[in-house]
């Protein structure tokens, strides 16, 4: 058995990545030309995973980038108001904070339209020399997804931190986790994005993805064969989402299946980040996996019947009541509990 060192823990949850403004329209149902008003929230997938851990109850922050402009200076407000530490935000001077549309064309058409993130936005920016290792190596979760990986100087940031995150270094119960996160917008082609995940999965004990994140990742083929695919690679935890199906999860002894938590979808944008937040608070709260992915549908399931992302985030409480109100199992802890 690999002997696992004793190291200082500073966060629960350390991600990496995406930043933005998100606007998002407050009549639902019509094409984004015809809207007359619109509310703003702060977004970008890394950045809600941060603010979903903190609905939890657990400590998190979030290593990103932001313009020197007004736009930056209220998503850092919104941190501090979600309570996500921001001690590894930094603002570029020269760049612009990126801004994302979003059409609300329920139940299953919500399409972004991304301003000021292309051809570089300053999550992007983020570079190796910058990182807190420390915090990086200690952070009881460290969480980053695929989009960080696919410009530079940003790709050579986040193998950086996977690299200290070595597998063999970690402490019980520590653990690294890549969001497949795939946005074709993003790279040059599958191709690349593949070699790129490649360097960093031999880092990662948990990947998360649907089907079309785990064909680029690992090939395609059936839920488990690219869960088996991932385990091979040395990921302790495979999570694969099955759409209408729920989420499937394996490891090297065990395969679980939870079935979704029918809602009313009215924005299914963040239902992944919400879900992400959950399962590490499931997973630092040492559940089952079969708990973990309940708990985590749920969350979920919850976002997406709301207009929000990081807004919308669910409590403990409001997962667990989902949970018993539609007769599925409620985690062993108390509501207002949360483990050391």
């Amino acid at each position: 058995m690999t002997e696992r060192t004793s190291i200082r823990v500073t966060h629960d949850v350390l991600t990496i990545g995406r930043i933005s403004v998100d606007v998002y329209p407050n009549e639902i149902g019509i094409p984004l030309g015809e809207v007359n008003t619109f509310g703003k929230y702060l977004g970008g997938s890394a950045t809600n995973v941060a603010v979903a851990a903190a609905r939890h109850g657990r400590s998190s922050s979030v290593i990103t980038r932001v313009g020197d402009d007004e736009f930056g200076r209220y998503l850092e407000r919104e941190l501090d108001k979600f309570s996500v530490d921001r001690s590894h935000v930094r603002r570029i001077d020269g760049m612009q904070t990126p801004v994302t549309f979003c059409a609300i064309m329920p139940p299953d058409d919500f399409p972004l339209y991304f301003y000021g993130r292309l051809p570089t936005a300053p999550d992007w920016k983020i570079q190796a020399d910058e990182l807190d290792l420390d915090a990086i190596r200690s952070a009881r979760i460290f969480w980053s997804t695929v989009t960080g990986l696919s410009q530079e100087p940003s790709a050579a940031a986040h193998i950086a931190a996977h690299e200290v995150r070595d597998r063999n270094a970690l402490t019980e119960g520590q653990h690294t986790i890549l969001d497949l996160d795939y946005r074709p917008m993003f790279w040059e082609s599958a191709e690349a994005a593949r070699a790129r995940i490649a360097q960093v999965l031999p880092h990662v004990t948990v990947a998360i993805g649907n089907d079309t994140e785990c064909a680029v990742a690992v090939g395609a083929g059936t839920p488990d064969e690219q869960a088996d695919r991932l385990l091979a690679a040395g990921v302790e935890i495979a999570v694969v989402k099955l759409g209408p199906a729920g989420v499937m999860a394996k490891t090297r002894t065990e395969r679980v299946v939870s079935a979704p938590v029918p809602v009313q979808t009215v924005n299914g944008l963040g239902a992944g980040d919400s879900f992400g937040g959950a399962f590490c608070h499931g997973l630092l709260s040492g559940w089952p996996l079969e708990e973990i992915l309940d708990y985590a549908n749920a969350a979920g399931a919850i976002v997406a019947s709301r207009l929000a992302c990081s807004d919308d985030m669910p409590t403990p409480s409001e997962v667990n009541g989902l949970l018993a109100e539609r007769g599925r199992n409620v985690p062993g802890l108390l509501t207002s509990e949360v483990s050391e």
